[in-house]
């Protein structure tokens, strides 16, 4: 089912770390801007060039990783009988393992829960595995898209080349003499992979620390790819392009978005004394204002604190006060409740009712940082001597200005800056230095065989 699109979702998505969109908003803008200055800097053939790495490396990596995810969840788990949702990081506490699945809200779930917890050492290799296959098939598909975009580049410039030469001819009155095909190819081949030929793709040390943050899964596989465009650059114009290209594209991607929303946090609670740094759905929920309004919110704190005795006690607590909860969900604890809506905790409807998903892990630190947040909110409202209305008023003016500042600064500096640099450092070496070489070997061979 497609969710709501709301201003809560909008803003809680792009200002959400672990989250594919705003890094396709960044990386759109990073592709148009390097294949405009491409085709500024060169012509035609470096423009397209440019489009096929940009674009199909955006195809690969986006859409890659889900793909070959579910695929390999099909191929590893199906025929060992097991269930590929059930996150192993459950199986970190026995303890709340059992819990999950003595709380499971299904009898399919609990099966697949009871089924996981009798073969844990399989599901971890077989977890392991999956996230290996992926990210190498992955991997895989943008070294078949270089070999493609090589070829294909190529090719048009030797078209171009032989008609020009064949214009150039037929304008002196010469017979046209041009080389065959494909002793032309032959001669210039060479040329595609003689810049430095490495191919080693590595996933030692602690690579299975990115297997549940679909980032830190893109990070890997991307430094995969930068690995395969320096080693399969093809002069040193090439090779300086991807060193400039790249390092931007991982400052402003990666690095730049959370220090940047760190930074305004900081800068929102040392000028205002208001804290944004909880999810925007949380920040533009009505139901959460109105625990402020009416001073409820107190005792959802106290409630959720006086459960908090061990990790077993807080994840009971939770997933029994969303299952036992009634349609109108009157029984919630409000902290719990903006856990879910933060994505912390993951939910099934089941008639028309919300059950937790037991096979997903909770992450209880960032169940209690929901805690600790709010109620360091809550003692700013008290101090703030503004309404409820004022204060939340600007407290989302502030999250949503801060995260639009964020993207923006990172969407200006990969779409605009960036490519302008590369732009700018062209200007030392204008020629298409790819093109160059090409019609050197072609003109070569022509040599040749004259």
């Amino acid at each position: 089912m497609i969710p709501k699109i709301t201003a809560s979702t909008v803003y809680s998505i792009l200002g959400n770390n672990s989250s594919y969109v705003p890094l396709a908003i960044k990386d759109v803008a990073n592709s148009c801007g390097l294949t405009t200055a491409s085709y500024i800097a060169g012509d035609k053939v470096e423009g397209k060039d440019r489009f096929i790495d940009e674009f199909g490396t955006q195809i690969i990596w986006l859409g890659g990783l889900p793909a070959f995810n579910k695929l390999f969840s099909y191929i590893l788990f199906k025929p060992a009988k097991l269930d590929s949702k059930v996150d192993v990081r459950i199986f970190k506490n026995q303890d709340i393992l059992k819990a999950a699945c003595e709380l499971a809200p299904t009898e399919t779930i609990h099966n697949s829960l009871k089924t996981a917890l009798l073969h844990q050492k399989q599901m971890k290799i077989l977890t392991v595995a999956r996230f290996a296959a992926a990210s190498v098939a992955t991997t895989l598909s943008y070294l078949g898209l270089t070999k493609f975009r090589h070829k294909y580049t190529e090719e048009q410039i030797k078209k171009d080349y032989f008609e020009k030469q064949k214009k150039q001819k037929s304008e002196s009155g010469l017979r046209n003499s041009q080389v065959p095909f494909s002793s032309a190819f032959s001669a210039v081949h060479t040329t595609q992979s003689g810049f430095n030929d490495k191919k080693n793709v590595s996933f030692t040390g602690g690579f299975q620390d990115f297997i549940f943050d679909p980032v830190r899964n893109l990070m890997l596989v991307d430094g995969a790819i930068t690995t395969e465009r320096l080693s399969h650059a093809r002069n040193p114009q090439d090779f300086l392009g991807y060193v400039l290209k790249e390092g931007g594209f991982w400052l402003f991607m990666y690095f730049a978005g959370p220090m940047i929303a760190k930074a305004l946090e900081r800068n929102a609670e040392k000028n205002h004394n208001k804290s944004i740094d909880l999810d925007a759905r949380v920040i533009e929920n009505a139901k959460f204002k109105e625990a402020f309004s009416d001073g409820t919110i107190k005792e959802h704190l106290k409630l959720f604190k006086d459960a908090d005795k061990s990790d077993i006690d807080i994840y009971k607590f939770a997933v029994n006060n969303i299952n036992s909860a009634n349609s109108e969900r009157t029984n919630v604890n409000l902290i719990i409740d903006m856990a879910k809506e933060s994505g912390i905790i993951e939910c099934i409807k089941l008639d028309d009712k919300n059950k937790v998903d037991t096979r997903r892990f909770i992450d209880l630190e960032a169940l209690r940082s929901v805690h600790s947040k709010v109620e360091k909110l809550l003692g700013q409202y008290e101090k703030s001597g503004e309404n409820v209305d004022e204060f939340f008023a600007s407290v989302r003016k502030l999250k949503r200005g801060a995260v639009l500042k964020n993207i923006g600064a990172c969407i200006g500096a990969l779409g605009i800056v960036v490519p302008a640099i590369m732009l700018l450092v062209r200007q030392f070496s204008p020629e298409y230095q790819v093109k160059k070489d090409i019609e050197k070997k072609l003109a070569e061979a022509e040599s040749v065989k004259s």
